[in-house]
């Protein structure tokens, strides 16, 4: 039978705030995951289906939460060579992961699923937060009219 000597216990607390860079991370490494599953399933020939959760009003007008279909588009296209190349997004706004070449080219759509996740990798280790944050402040400018 187990024990509670056998826990490891710690003094820690849950942050009841995280840091701005830590959340544009997370969010760009969400919309990533969102990415390859699209990918992933464009390859097995499935529809992707992900929901999420809205509130509307009924006909009394009492709001109601409601689950409907997410409508993700996909960040790769076919360049004019004939070239399946991906772009990555914050928002609205290209990312540039390196100076000057806002695109990735790969060959295939296995390719694809390998060069999201290698990117996604790389944004949970903090590699772009420089080019998270200089999009993240070119959206905020957008809404500064």
């Amino acid at each position: 039978m187990a024990t509670i000597d056998k826990l490891n216990f710690v003094a820690t607390h849950k942050p009841i705030h995280q840091p701005p860079v830590v959340q544009r991370r997370n969010k760009l490494s969400n919309k990533l995951w969102e990415q390859i599953q699209l990918a992933k399933s464009e390859l097995d020939s499935k529809p992707l289906t992900i929901h999420k959760r809205k509130t509307v009003k009924d006909t009394e007008g009492n709001l109601k939460s409601i689950t409907v279909p997410k409508r993700i588009k996909p960040w790769w296209f076919v360049s004019n060579e004939g070239r399946v190349c991906i772009s990555v997004r914050y928002g609205s706004k290209i990312i540039s992961l390196k100076p000057g070449m806002p695109s990735i080219q790969v060959n295939d759509t296995q390719e694809l699923i390998e060069t999201l996740e290698i990117i996604k990798a790389e944004v949970e280790k903090g590699s772009f937060d420089q080019e998270i944050e200089a999009a993240s402040g070119a959206l905020k400018a957008n809404f500064k009219k």
